[in-house]
């Protein structure tokens, strides 16, 4: 069960409509703010899809939604939450700006994670003059109300006990909270992306592939690998009954092979821009984004159920957590916290404060 009373989310675009979705799923009233003249349509569009792959998760019923309020402010939006995920564009100047409002009007004991892919948490805090120690990156990943990974990083005003109760709230929305242990640009997950993105470039590029044979390569063969085990238990496995210490003997030396342009980068123009938009609409066949997010959808919850039965049962991997939170939501659609339980846990909730450090939890995790 959720330990967030009243969440805010700051900017609705693809990641931050993706926080609303999954947290208004989890039964928590959302207030949102957004500039964008057509976030209310936007939005709508990005909660029809969450509906409709939730019901598929939790065919027996699914909670009661918590209220969407879509404020005029930012000060509106935040006044009165006690979770604020901020996801506006990645630009500095911007995320100072909204984090600075963002702080000046948040109760002091609210937990602020950003959206942010790249941005080093140290960089954004000085914007914030109150209480920049209750600031962490929540870096999610697309489908947010599916996917259930989110990278915290702390910066170097951010208390330690910030960082867990940061783990606390995102996990008691379905997640998987990894925490960095040392605060890099880009992170974990984008540092891998990047380096198999700029390597697809070049495949391309050079005319090795198109970009569907590419796709194809990856979810046909080893996507299917890492997609339940990963990379190093995928490489253990690789190494035969030697394990992982024969699998580095063997494929070691070939790291020293010039197979990789991963230093380099292909010049981005309008020519390569152009190659590569083309082969990817041939390779839509004419579905639209909202049809192929149907699909991937669709897709992701049914890898995600069939992980949940492995393990005699007891799940595997990201099916493992998907077994627990499905049934966490079964469980909240059958009955809902009192008004009272939330108001004690409201009560019992510290501020954070320069001057001391705050408590270690915000609330009790139930479910």
């Amino acid at each position: 069960m959720s330990i967030i009373n009243k969440a805010a989310a700051i900017g609705g675009g693809v990641i931050g409509a993706g926080w609303m979705a999954r947290l208004l799923l989890n039964g928590i009233d959302v207030s949102i703010f957004d500039p964008d003249p057509e976030a209310s349509r936007k939005v709508s569009e990005v909660m029809k899809g969450a509906r409709r792959a939730y019901k598929q998760m939790v065919p027996g019923g699914l909670p009661k939604e918590g209220r969407l309020t879509f404020a005029a402010t930012i000060a509106e939006a935040v006044a009165d939450a006690d979770f604020i995920q901020e996801s506006v564009p990645e630009r500095l100047d911007l995320k100072h700006r909204v984090l600075a409002e963002i702080d000046a009007h948040a109760p002091a004991n609210a937990i602020v994670g950003s959206s942010t892919s790249g941005i080093k948490p140290t960089d954004m805090q000085v914007a914030m003059k109150k209480h920049p120690e209750r600031l962490v990156v929540g870096h999610p990943f697309n489908p947010v109300y599916l996917l259930p990974l989110v990278e915290i990083v702390g910066g170097e005003q951010t208390f330690p006990e910030a960082i867990e109760v940061a783990k606390e709230i995102y996990a008691s929305i379905g997640m998987k909270p990894v925490v960095i242990r040392k605060e890099i640009e880009a992170f974990v997950g984008d540092r891998l992306l990047e380096a198999a993105w700029r390597e697809a470039l070049w495949l391309i590029k050079d005319g090795i592939c198109t970009v569907e044979e590419l796709d194809d390569i990856m979810r046909y063969g080893f996507g299917l690998r890492w997609a339940q085990m990963g990379m190093f238990q995928v490489y253990r496995v690789a190494g035969g009954e030697a394990g992982m210490r024969h699998f580095m003997a063997q494929f070691g030396p070939c790291l020293k092979w010039p197979w990789t342009k991963l230093m380099d980068v292909p010049e981005f123009n309008d020519e390569l821009v152009d190659l590569i938009a083309t082969q990817s609409d041939d390779q839509a066949h004419g579905l639209s984004i909202r049809e192929l997010e149907k699909i991937r959808d669709d897709n992701l919850v049914a890898i995600m159920d069939a992980l949940s039965k492995q393990n005699k049962g007891k799940g595997w991997g990201a099916g493992a957590l998907h077994k627990d939170y499905t049934k966490q939501l079964a469980k909240l659609a059958a009955k809902k916290p009192t008004a009272s339980k939330a108001a004690e846990k409201a009560k019992a909730s510290k501020p954070v404060k320069k001057a001391e450090k705050p408590k270690k939890k915000t609330g009790k995790k139930k479910g």
